[in-house]
Protein backbone atom coordinates (compact mmCIF):
# COMPACT_ATOMS: atom_id res chain seq x y z
CA UNK A 1 0.00 0.00 0.00
CA UNK A 2 1.49 3.60 -0.88
CA UNK A 3 1.60 5.55 2.35
CA UNK A 4 -0.71 8.54 3.03
CA UNK A 5 0.73 12.33 1.84
CA UNK A 6 -0.17 15.49 1.57
CA UNK A 7 -0.96 15.12 -2.24
CA UNK A 8 -3.50 12.56 -1.93
CA UNK A 9 -7.16 14.15 -1.09
CA UNK A 10 -8.37 14.57 2.79
CA UNK A 11 -11.34 12.50 1.63
CA UNK A 12 -9.20 9.57 1.39
CA UNK A 13 -7.54 9.67 5.05
CA UNK A 14 -10.96 8.09 6.64
CA UNK A 15 -11.14 5.45 3.67
CA UNK A 16 -12.30 1.58 4.12
CA UNK A 17 -9.84 1.11 1.51
CA UNK A 18 -6.96 2.90 3.56
CA UNK A 19 -5.81 -0.34 5.35
CA UNK A 20 -7.01 -2.79 2.37
CA UNK A 21 -4.88 -5.28 1.19
CA UNK A 22 -5.78 -7.11 -1.99
CA UNK A 23 -7.07 -10.92 -0.92
CA UNK A 24 -5.78 -11.84 -4.83
CA UNK A 25 -2.93 -9.53 -5.14
CA UNK A 26 -1.22 -9.31 -8.78
CA UNK A 27 2.36 -10.98 -8.25
CA UNK A 28 5.25 -9.66 -10.08
CA UNK A 29 6.89 -12.51 -11.81
CA UNK A 30 10.55 -13.05 -13.88
CA UNK A 31 8.39 -15.86 -15.85
CA UNK A 32 8.99 -14.41 -19.82
CA UNK A 33 5.35 -13.63 -21.50
CA UNK A 34 5.42 -16.24 -24.14
CA UNK A 35 6.53 -20.13 -23.53
CA UNK A 36 7.77 -21.71 -26.50
CA UNK A 37 4.80 -22.96 -27.42
CA UNK A 38 3.25 -19.50 -28.23
CA UNK A 39 6.62 -18.10 -28.94
CA UNK A 40 6.38 -17.38 -32.96
CA UNK A 41 9.53 -15.35 -33.25
CA UNK A 42 8.17 -12.21 -34.47
CA UNK A 43 9.01 -8.55 -33.87
CA UNK A 44 7.01 -7.39 -31.72
CA UNK A 45 4.71 -9.58 -29.74
CA UNK A 46 0.90 -8.77 -29.95
CA UNK A 47 -1.68 -9.36 -28.08
CA UNK A 48 -3.38 -12.46 -29.94
CA UNK A 49 0.40 -14.19 -29.20
CA UNK A 50 1.07 -13.32 -26.00
CA UNK A 51 -2.75 -15.03 -25.18
CA UNK A 52 -2.54 -18.05 -27.64
CA UNK A 53 -5.29 -17.13 -30.02
CA UNK A 54 -5.64 -18.70 -33.20
CA UNK A 55 -7.21 -17.95 -36.16
CA UNK A 56 -9.43 -20.55 -37.93
CA UNK A 57 -11.22 -18.86 -40.75
CA UNK A 58 -11.66 -14.87 -41.95
CA UNK A 59 -14.00 -14.41 -44.76
CA UNK A 60 -16.63 -12.09 -46.10
CA UNK A 61 -19.25 -11.14 -42.85
CA UNK A 62 -17.71 -14.08 -40.45
CA UNK A 63 -14.44 -14.72 -38.31
CA UNK A 64 -13.89 -17.80 -35.96
CA UNK A 65 -10.98 -18.43 -33.62
CA UNK A 66 -10.12 -21.34 -30.60
CA UNK A 67 -8.44 -20.00 -27.65
CA UNK A 68 -6.94 -22.68 -24.64
CA UNK A 69 -7.97 -21.99 -21.56
CA UNK A 70 -4.79 -21.84 -19.77
CA UNK A 71 -2.92 -19.85 -16.76
CA UNK A 72 -1.87 -16.10 -18.89
CA UNK A 73 -6.02 -16.60 -19.29
CA UNK A 74 -7.56 -17.62 -16.55
CA UNK A 75 -8.42 -15.52 -13.74
CA UNK A 76 -7.54 -16.16 -9.67
CA UNK A 77 -9.95 -18.91 -9.16
CA UNK A 78 -9.05 -21.01 -12.35
CA UNK A 79 -11.32 -19.70 -15.03
CA UNK A 80 -11.44 -17.60 -18.00
CA UNK A 81 -10.67 -14.45 -17.24
CA UNK A 82 -13.59 -12.03 -18.70
CA UNK A 83 -11.13 -9.52 -19.86
CA UNK A 84 -9.57 -12.41 -22.44
CA UNK A 85 -12.78 -13.03 -23.53
CA UNK A 86 -12.98 -8.91 -24.36
CA UNK A 87 -9.67 -9.77 -26.17
CA UNK A 88 -10.81 -12.56 -27.53
CA UNK A 89 -14.12 -10.84 -29.28
CA UNK A 90 -12.63 -8.02 -30.16
CA UNK A 91 -9.51 -9.55 -32.13
CA UNK A 92 -11.56 -11.86 -33.96
CA UNK A 93 -14.18 -8.74 -35.25
CA UNK A 94 -10.70 -6.71 -35.72
CA UNK A 95 -9.80 -9.72 -38.37
CA UNK A 96 -12.98 -10.22 -39.53
CA UNK A 97 -13.51 -6.00 -40.41
CA UNK A 98 -10.23 -6.08 -42.05
CA UNK A 99 -11.31 -8.81 -44.63
CA UNK A 100 -13.74 -6.12 -46.18
CA UNK A 101 -11.58 -3.38 -45.98
CA UNK A 102 -10.36 -1.34 -48.91
CA UNK A 103 -6.85 -1.26 -49.42
CA UNK A 104 -5.37 1.21 -47.24
CA UNK A 105 -8.23 1.10 -45.00
CA UNK A 106 -7.74 -0.22 -41.05
CA UNK A 107 -10.47 -0.96 -38.30
CA UNK A 108 -10.19 0.07 -34.70
CA UNK A 109 -12.02 -1.08 -32.15
CA UNK A 110 -14.31 1.62 -30.57
CA UNK A 111 -16.50 0.16 -28.71
CA UNK A 112 -16.77 -3.12 -27.02
CA UNK A 113 -19.04 -5.33 -24.44
CA UNK A 114 -19.77 -8.68 -23.08
CA UNK A 115 -22.63 -10.61 -21.14
CA UNK A 116 -20.74 -13.26 -19.68
CA UNK A 117 -22.57 -16.53 -18.70
CA UNK A 118 -20.92 -19.24 -18.38
CA UNK A 119 -17.94 -20.11 -16.52
CA UNK A 120 -15.00 -21.86 -18.09
CA UNK A 121 -12.51 -23.65 -15.92
CA UNK A 122 -8.76 -23.70 -17.29
CA UNK A 123 -7.93 -26.90 -19.38
CA UNK A 124 -10.97 -26.14 -21.86
CA UNK A 125 -11.15 -24.14 -25.03
CA UNK A 126 -13.39 -22.27 -26.72
CA UNK A 127 -14.43 -21.19 -29.43
CA UNK A 128 -15.64 -18.05 -31.07
CA UNK A 129 -17.30 -16.69 -33.88
CA UNK A 130 -18.01 -13.45 -35.24
CA UNK A 131 -21.00 -12.48 -37.47
CA UNK A 132 -21.09 -8.68 -39.19
CA UNK A 133 -24.39 -7.42 -38.20
CA UNK A 134 -24.28 -3.82 -39.74
CA UNK A 135 -21.97 -2.19 -42.37
CA UNK A 136 -21.47 1.12 -43.47
CA UNK A 137 -18.19 3.16 -44.98
CA UNK A 138 -16.44 3.74 -41.57
CA UNK A 139 -18.33 1.31 -38.93
CA UNK A 140 -18.58 -2.46 -38.16
CA UNK A 141 -20.55 -3.79 -36.18
CA UNK A 142 -20.22 -7.57 -34.81
CA UNK A 143 -21.52 -9.96 -33.22
CA UNK A 144 -18.97 -12.22 -31.21
CA UNK A 145 -20.26 -15.54 -29.33
CA UNK A 146 -17.82 -17.90 -27.68
CA UNK A 147 -18.54 -21.21 -26.59
CA UNK A 148 -17.04 -23.80 -24.47
CA UNK A 149 -16.08 -27.36 -26.08
CA UNK A 150 -19.66 -28.96 -25.44
CA UNK A 151 -21.27 -26.07 -27.52
CA UNK A 152 -22.20 -24.09 -23.87
CA UNK A 153 -22.43 -20.12 -24.79
CA UNK A 154 -19.51 -18.30 -22.72
CA UNK A 155 -19.99 -14.88 -23.42
CA UNK A 156 -22.22 -13.07 -25.98
CA UNK A 157 -20.37 -9.94 -27.28
CA UNK A 158 -20.74 -6.74 -29.16
CA UNK A 159 -18.07 -5.13 -30.97
CA UNK A 160 -18.32 -2.16 -32.84
CA UNK A 161 -14.94 -0.82 -35.05
CA UNK A 162 -14.20 2.20 -36.62
CA UNK A 163 -12.84 1.56 -40.33
CA UNK A 164 -9.88 4.51 -41.13
CA UNK A 165 -7.50 5.45 -43.61
CA UNK A 166 -4.02 3.46 -42.73
CA UNK A 167 -1.44 6.78 -42.16
CA UNK A 168 2.16 5.48 -44.09
CA UNK A 169 4.85 5.14 -41.03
Amino acid sequence: MFPLTANRSRHCEGSVFRNHQPRFPMQKTNEPMLDEEHDTGRNPVYLHDLLGMELIAAEHGEAKARLHVHKKVCQPFGFLSGGASLALAETLAGYGSLTLCASGEVPFGIQVSANHVHAVPMGGTVTATASLLQKSRHIHVWNVDIVDEEGRLASSCRVTNCIKERKPS
